[in-house]
């Protein structure tokens, strides 16, 4: 792992990879927690921010709640993996993409302000790469939310599985809060204040707006993001597995308990193509400690025998925020 050596770096790292301050000045709480100023806060996290440690500082959104996504994968040709890439990269939709150890190299999500957008985004990227798109649509969660410490030696730790979500919470205007949110805050003193502004709200009720999303489960992280690759975690495999629809929610429960397994989901298969229902992440340092987090989840009762493909990442491509408002949308 990338060592982090100044301890007030490691703090912010370490502590506020979630429940990130929800208040006018939440930079000046960090502070205090680190014993340091408020712009020191501030310079170390715009520093980090540039040297790539970190994404943003700044929310996920629970799937398809006020927006729409999908996991979707394509087979490139080899000697065009790269241009394939950059046309599917080119496409506003896609905020996340990989090469992948598979005849299907390329993975991405692609995201939207609802499902006809996701589709429209799909249609778009078949069309200009010539290319079948696999459509490998959340069907639920055993855990997504995922957070790296910096001393927790060979895996990430884990964090609990996503809470129940209250979608009669959700009020007009929320959309175009959650697109700003998951774009990065501003690393400025008062930045719910800039928020507000861009959006034509006051900051209270910005604030208030967080913390009613964040208790309805709507909005599920909301702190620093960080880069796992640049700080180390570098062998990442996508587990994929051919469990019977009956038997998923017993083999996905017992699977994201699993230490090492950092992220589980079931998604819907693909009919003669893409039979796996059951996905899991490794996030590990070497490819020997991911593989042999993989054994003992290949140990578990319900996995026991099950079909599966491994596909480590060898690339990323591109790791942002979602698009959950479109552009016009998110400025009026």
């Amino acid at each position: 792992m990338k060592d982090i050596a100044h301890p007030i770096d490691r703090a912010l790292l370490d502590d506020w990879q979630r429940d990130f301050p929800v208040v006018p000045r939440p930079f000046a709480e960090l502070a205090r927690a680190a014993g340091t100023t408020e712009d020191d806060v501030l310079t170390r996290l715009a520093d980090m921010q540039e040297n790539g440690t970190i994404t943003r500082v700044g929310a996920t959104c629970a799937p398809n709640t006020l927006s729409a996504s999908t996991l979707a994968a394509v087979a490139a040709p080899i000697g065009q993996i790269e241009k394939v890439a950059a046309i599917i990269n080119e496409d506003p939709g896609v905020n996340h993409s990989y090469e992948r150890e598979d005849e299907w190299n390329i993975w991405f999500v692609a995201t939207g302000p609802d499902r006809d957008a996701v589709n429209a985004s799909l249609e778009r990227i078949s069309d200009r790469t010539g290319l079948r798109v696999l459509d490998l649509r959340l069907m639920q969660p055993f855990n997504i939310d995922l957070g790296f410490k910096m001393g927790s030696g060979d895996t990430p730790v884990m964090h609990a599985a996503p809470r129940a979500l209250d979608m009669s919470a959700i009020r007009d205007g929320d959309k175009d809060l959650m697109n700003a949110l998951t774009k990065g805050m501003p690393l400025v003193a008062a930045p719910y204040a800039v928020i507000a502004d861009q959006l034509g709200r006051t900051e209270a009720e910005v604030l208030t707006r967080v913390t009613a999303l964040t208790k309805a489960g709507v909005l599920s992280r909301l702190g620093v993001i960080v880069r796992h690759r640049k700080l180390g975690w570098k062998s990442n495999a996508m587990v994929v597995w051919n469990v019977a629809k009956d038997d998923v929610y017993e083999a996905g429960t017992q699977l994201a308990a699993l230490p090492g397994v950092t992220l589980c989901y079931e998604r819907r298969p693909v009919a003669d193509v893409w039979p796996y229902r059951l996905y899991c992440m490794i996030h590990a340092q070497s490819r020997e400690a991911a593989m042999s987090v993989l054994e003992n989840a290949r140990a578990l009762p319900a996995l026991e025998g099950i079909e599966h493909k491994v596909l480590f990442s060898t690339r990323c491509f591109r790791q942002t925020g979602a698009m959950i408002a479109k552009e016009k949308e998110a400025a009026e």
